[in-house]
């Protein structure tokens, strides 16, 4: 339901709520709860002694949780404190509202917290509201501490004291986490050596202007999955639009950001994994789950034209294993591409409805709890370079990258996997500590060449103590079409590995055809090639049904050769360049996605050598 429906409720409350009427009974004018804004000001002053929390109303995210404060104050004032009428003040108070109304009920003194009666009256509520702000932790300060603790005679319970500082820290630290700045962890090694596994940074949403939450009903200071319980954090009862506050800059090139997953919108929830997600992209999932099926349901008949290769080989006089394992390859993805719609939808209901996936890393199938659907604001948190700007022209060439047909800058620190001839330095352990730099353990070429993955400042250091030593950088084969424009079967399930997984479009890791960066405004003719980057954007990303049909292309079923985009794109790379799942993988990072700048490093530990002392409070370029 969109935030305007909330908003009018909380403006019309007072008059469901009959203020009028109680306002009297406080010693205020009527007419006080008639104005709008104003009685929400008057209302805070009266019944929590602070005025300005009405500004708070108008906080996505802080805003019903105040109504809530606000309601459950203003009936304990007049005498509701228990249990029930705590659950009623906080989630539905018009009958309590209305009693008030109706018996003309005498304002009471604030609590005192001398008189065990009192206390008593309110005990569970309070106990109530403590456990909805921190479920079983906030209880286990709060009475640990009053076990080692004397109160101060008339001072208030324990419950009630750590139920009011930490609800009203949680909001404050909901309101900053959200608006200005909030933390964040590096969980993998694709920024390395900029970033490093095990940094805590702090990101600046201030920098491009804050997002206003899609989805602010959501349990505060976790992102999309509530701790320990693996359980959905948000709701998507109350959801808006995208909307951004104005900040001190837009995003630039070569900028670190932190953005929402694109491909996130769909993810397999594998409880087994951190926070739930399986994998990096549901549809490289659905993809790689397609072939297996096939490869799997389709075994007789492998062996069959298997067979059928041998003897035919035998008859022209030839036996070559090589060709052999090539004509069967070819035939097998020649039979997979035809099918692939077929396969992808057989693929999508196995992880879907009958909740099974293949792990290749284990060598099983396991159970998951199935696909779910994330808004935009509670996808997963990436970290990348931002090196392609809307409008912005990209190419890689062997593993080089062009801007607008120029060579990018070089981060201080990027990492390219390189080829060595060198085996001096044999083991991972002995690269690392004499070096700084990674063995590659697939980077191989017959034997005889090593993989690391490096950057030119380590190396320099490598070539100062090996001077023969030898580097090429590591290059993916691209392929090339035919006369006729096509790609080997082969070739084509390779195509569907890197974006814009089309079997038509040649990309991988080190080469990348050049192509533009959408941006706001832009009218794209549509070509059978470049359908291939804009399907995301027109369907996941500005919610467009797309069809392709064999008369052409129809968007929200009207027959087009043009769209216009909605919003500016971002390209993000990582600068660990060959161990980076960016978007190379999948694609282009939208607008509404930007989370914000990553500013600082506060903290930072290696797992194995403890604190990096030299990288603490070190800010990031």
């Amino acid at each position: 339901m969109s935030f305007i429906y909330f908003y009018l409720f909380i403006l019309i409350h007072p008059y469901l709520a009959m203020w009028w009427k109680s306002f009297e009974l406080a010693e205020r004018k009527s007419w006080e709860a008639l104005i709008p804004v104003y009685n929400y000001y008057v209302a805070f002053k009266v019944f929590n002694k602070k005025g300005w929390w009405a500004i708070l109303m108008v906080v996505p995210g802080v805003h019903l949780a105040m109504w809530s404060i606000l309601n459950t104050s203003y009936i304990r004032r007049f005498g509701y404190f228990t249990l029930l009428d705590t659950v009623q003040g906080i989630f539905f108070p018009y009958i309590i509202f209305f009693k008030i109304a109706k018996n003309q009920d005498k304002l009471l003194p604030e609590t005192n917290w001398a008189n065990s009666k009192e206390i008593s009256e309110r005990e569970w509520g309070d106990h109530l509201v403590l456990f909805l702000v921190l479920p079983v932790i906030g209880h286990i300060i709060a009475l640990g501490l009053g076990a080692v603790t004397r109160a101060k005679p008339g001072s208030k319970s324990k419950v009630k004291e750590w139920g009011d500082s930490i609800l009203f820290a949680l909001i404050a630290a909901l309101i900053i986490r959200t608006y200005v700045f909030e933390p964040f962890k590096i969980p993998t090694g694709s920024m390395e050596r900029t970033l490093l596994v095990g940094d805590f940074l702090f990101v600046n949403k201030l920098a491009y202007g804050p997002k206003v939450p899609v989805t602010p009903l959501s349990y505060p200071l976790v992102h999309n999955t509530t701790p320990f319980i693996t359980m959905q954090s948000y709701t998507t009862f109350e959801k808006g639009t995208y909307k951004r506050l104005p900040g001190f800059s837009d995003v630039k090139r070569y900028d670190v950001v932190v953005f929402n997953y694109p491909a996130g919108d769909t993810a397999v929830y594998d409880p087994r994994m951190p926070y739930g997600l399986m994998g990096h992209e549901y549809e490289g999932i659905v993809n790689n789950e397609a072939f297996r099926l096939y490869r799997e349901e389709s075994q007789p008949r492998f062996n069959m034209i298997r067979q059928f290769y041998i003897d035919s080989l035998k008859k022209v006089g030839q036996s070559s294993d090589a060709l052999l394992d090539r004509l069967v390859t070819e035939r097998a993805s020649f039979e997979f591409i035809r099918d692939l719609d077929e396969w992808k939808s057989k693929a999508r209901k196995m992880i879907a409805v009958d909740k099974i996936t293949y792990d290749g890393r284990l060598g099983e199938f396991i159970k998951h709890h199935g696909v779910i659907y994330r808004p935009v604001d509670k996808r997963e948190n990436y970290i990348k370079r931002c090196v392609g700007m809307p409008k912005d022209f990209l190419e890689i060439r062997n593993s080089i990258l062009y801007v607008n047909d120029k060579p990018a800058e070089v981060a201080p620190h990027q990492n390219l996997l390189y080829l060595s001839s060198q085996r001096n330095f044999s083991t991972p352990e002995s690269l690392y500590e004499r070096f700084g730099i990674e063995r590659s353990d697939w980077a191989y070429e017959g034997g005889e060449l090593i993989g690391v993955h490096a950057n030119l400042e380590t190396i320099a250091k490598v070539r100062k103590a090996y001077p023969d030593i030898e580097f090429t950088i590591y290059i993916e084969p691209q392929y090339t079409p035919d006369s006729n424009g096509k790609f080997k079967p082969s070739e084509q399930i390779e195509n569907l590995k890197t974006f814009p997984k089309d079997i038509n479009v040649s990309n991988n890791v080190s080469n990348f055809e050049r192509f533009q960066v959408p941006y706001k405004g832009q009218v794209v003719d549509f070509t059978k090639v470049n359908i291939a980057y804009y399907r995301r954007i027109i369907t996941a990303y500005e919610g467009h049904k797309l069809e392709e049909k064999a008369d052409g292309i129809y968007i929200d079923g009207k027959k087009t050769t043009t769209y216009t985009v909605e919003m500016n794109y971002y390209w993000m790379m990582g600068d660990n360049r060959y161990q980076s799942a960016d978007s190379r993988t999948w694609g282009f990072v939208p607008e509404d996605h930007i989370v914000g700048k990553a500013s600082m490093t506060w903290y930072s530990s290696n797992p194995e050598y403890g604190v990096r002392w030299n990288r603490v409070f070190k800010s990031i370029k």
